[in-house]
């Protein structure tokens, strides 16, 4: 559980709510039906016109990335490319058959189904960069996602105080409306540059950070993979591999 993401966001309501109480406008002041339809619902519909369904799916699958990152345990990959690397120098690579399917990883089961089967390290490498490639592509695209709502959410604020400040020009004849009015009009403006900011472009940039280390570490499995294939020993590639560690 990633306790930072939880405790940016209750310290992002905090700052909104508790700011508003302070400046004296109140928490009822924040409450407008017609800016969260123009501003939320309203960026909703601009990032599905822009979004293709399968990255609109992928982005809804790892928004739980941002309290829950994919494990990286990079220790226990070293050990497990070391305890393979010895099973290959004993037993050699047909020793390692009985470890594909224990894995869990199908990046990892990939890499070494193609050691098994005895192919030569760069294609090794050429396969699983194309994977990676691929994979951090898609994951990208997901998090980005997020991003454009970011960049719509403020316009769209923009709209909606627009919207409003025209219902206040069609009441000007009744001063007693006219500070109510102004105000509610300016909520739209807090909703599209608050989520903006304190939520929509936040998500995007943890989301990018996961998949980075993600990448990464499957960057060490590819490593590992082509130096089990070369036979090399497996102190050697413990070594390489702690660099990984930094």
């Amino acid at each position: 559980m990633d306790i930072l993401s939880i405790i940016g966001l209750l310290l992002a309501a905090c700052a909104i709510l508790i700011g508003a109480v302070l400046k004296g406008a109140g928490i009822h002041s924040l409450l407008s039906g017609a800016a969260f339809m123009i501003v939320i619902v309203g960026t909703i519909a601009a990032i599905f016109v822009q979004t293709p369904l399968p990255v609109m799916k992928r982005a809804m699958a790892i928004f739980p990335w941002v309290f829950r990152p994919p494990a990286n345990q990079r220790d226990s990959v070293i050990s497990k490319m070391v305890e393979w690397s010895n099973t290959a120098r004993k037993q050699g690579l047909l020793g390692l058959e009985s470890v594909i399917d224990r894995e869990s990883d199908d990046f990892v089961r990939k890499g070494l189904q193609l050691v098994v089967d005895g192919s030569e390290p760069e294609i090794i490498r050429n396969v699983l960069e194309v994977d990676l490639s691929t994979r951090e592509q898609a994951d990208t695209r997901a998090a980005k996602v997020f991003e454009g709502m970011g960049i719509y959410a403020p316009t769209l604020g923009i709209i909606g105080a627009v919207l409003g400040l025209m219902a206040v020009m069609q009441n000007l004849a009744d001063p007693a409306k006219l500070g109510q009015g102004i105000a509610a009009a300016f909520v739209a403006t807090i909703y599209g540059i608050g989520f903006a900011n304190l939520f929509f472009l936040p998500v995007a940039s943890k989301l990018k950070v996961a998949i980075q280390a993600m990448s990464q570490t499957r960057e060490m499995v590819i490593e590992g993979m082509i130096s089990i294939a070369q036979g090399e020993n497996p102190r050697s590639i413990e070594a390489k591999l702690q660099g990984y560690l930094h």
